[in-house]
Order: C-alpha cells, then sequence, then structure tokens
C-alpha cells in the first residue's frame, strides 16, 4: 500500500492544499472536499480525527477517505475497503481519435449527470464537473461517453468519470476521450494519473495500452451512518 511519502499516496489532502483549496474543508489534520464536489478526504495524522470525521458526516452521511485507513468515530463505521491500483502517464498518448469530442459546459450539466447516474452515481456529485474539464461524446443527440478531471495538485492532475454508456461500450470511446483528457493535461505541463479498482481487468489493461503503468496500490474507505 501507499506509505504517504509522495503527494499521489494522498492525493485528496495535497489536491485540497493546493489547486482545490476553494472546494475544502479543513479540519487542521484531516482535509476534507466540500460534499456538492466530491465526497472525499484525505489526512496526515490521526489527532483529532475522529471529532472532524463526525463534524464532516453531518454534511454527508455516505463518504470516502483515501489513502491510510481512518479512525472513526463510535456513530459511524468503516463500510468497506476498495483496493485501486493508481496508475501514471508521464508522455503524450499518441492515437487516433475519430469521434468529435466535446468539451462538455453548462449546457451540458444535465446530460452529463445524467449518464452518470446510470453508471457511477456514488463518486460523482452534482458539482464535480466544476472541479476540471470534462469532455464527450454525443451520438444522436446523446451523450454516450464522458471522461474529465477530478482532484488536482500543482503537479498532478486526476484523470476520472471515465464513464461510457451501457448499451455503446466496445466502440473505443473510453480510449479516445481518456487520450484527449491525459494528453490535453500534459499540455498544461501537469502529469495525469487515475485510480482504477484493482478488479477491473478490462480497464486496467486499456489504460496499460496506452501507456499509464501502475505507481501505486491505495485505499478507498467508505464511512456510512451505523
Amino acid at each position: 500500500m501507499a506509505t504517504g511519502n509522495h503527494k499521489l499516496d494522498n492525493p485528496v489532502w495535497y489536491s485540497v492544499s493546493e489547486t482545490h483549496k476553494d472546494f475544502g474543508i479543513d479540519f487542521g489534520t484531516i482535509k476534507f472536499y466540500h460534499p456538492d464536489y466530491c465526497p472525499f478526504g484525505g489526512f496526515i495524522a490521526l489527532d483529532n480525527m475522529e471529532q472532524s470525521i463526525s463534524e464532516y458526516s453531518k454534511l454527508v452521511s455516505n463518504f470516502h477517505i483515501i489513502g491510510q485507513k481512518p479512525n472513526v468515530p463510535d456513530n459511524l463505521k468503516l463500510n468497506n475497503e476498495l483496493i485501486c491500483l493508481q496508475m501514471i502517464i508521464y508522455d503524450k498518448i499518441e492515437g487516433d481519435i475519430v469521434d468529435q469530442i466535446v468539451k462538455l459546459e453548462e449546457e451540458h450539466l444535465e446530460d452529463l449527470l445524467g449518464l452518470v447516474k446510470i453508471v457511477y452515481p456514488d463518486y460523482f456529485k452534482k458539482k464535480t464537473s466544476s472541479l476540471g474539464n470534462y469532455y464527450g461524446i454525443y451520438k444522436n443527440n446523446q451523450l454516450v461517453a464522458v471522461t474529465g478531471e477530478r482532484m488536482q495538485m500543482d503537479e498532478y492532475t486526476e484523470v476520472s468519470a471515465v464513464i461510457t454508456h451501457p448499451e455503446h461500450t466496445g466502440k473505443g470511446y473510453a480510449k479516445q476521450l481518456v487520450t484527449h483528457t491525459a494528453n490535453a493535461i500534459l499540455a498544461k505541463n501537469k502529469t495525469p494519473f487515475l485510480h482504477v479498482a484493482e478488479s477491473n481487468i478490462g480497464a486496467i489493461k486499456l489504460y496499460e495500452k496506452l501507456g499509464f503503468e501502475t505507481r501505486a496500490k491505495i485505499s478507498v474507505w467508505n464511512i456510512v451512518q451505523k
């Protein structure tokens, strides 16, 4: 598991400390995104953690700590641990983009939230798309695939929400969107990284084919009300 010696071992903490400080709630040794944007937290020390987590739980009843195992107060419980691979890429991806990729703006938000609700409801909130640029592919006026940017630090930006409508998988949309998103991040002199469940073999193979390499395993701890 990641040990906390590198910014990417504690991506929420450093994102909320740096690029995304305006989107965060700072409890001192633990920091969270405001739950309207992303129900994630990260910490650097166990001091006063239970009290801070309890305060945050008044805003949202289901949230996640990324990194080391947290201590939780008596009124909450650790629901599960999702082990992810954290993957990173340093070089531009060479690949053909044959479908039109649209930068998603305010007028696309309803389409984006509708697609997310079908595929990826737990991690994506109403204002998540405010955290970075999001891109999509439309077919017959239907948004069928998206990818965007979520956590951001001074040097790193997370590729996230790699989502394809279940009726439109297998057409290379995710490959094109990840290529486009990662290359856009690299063009800003930042390094793209992403998180994928270690059980999601198909997605891992796609990312490896594009040139991503596994940097570490990292845990996503789900905390809920008892």
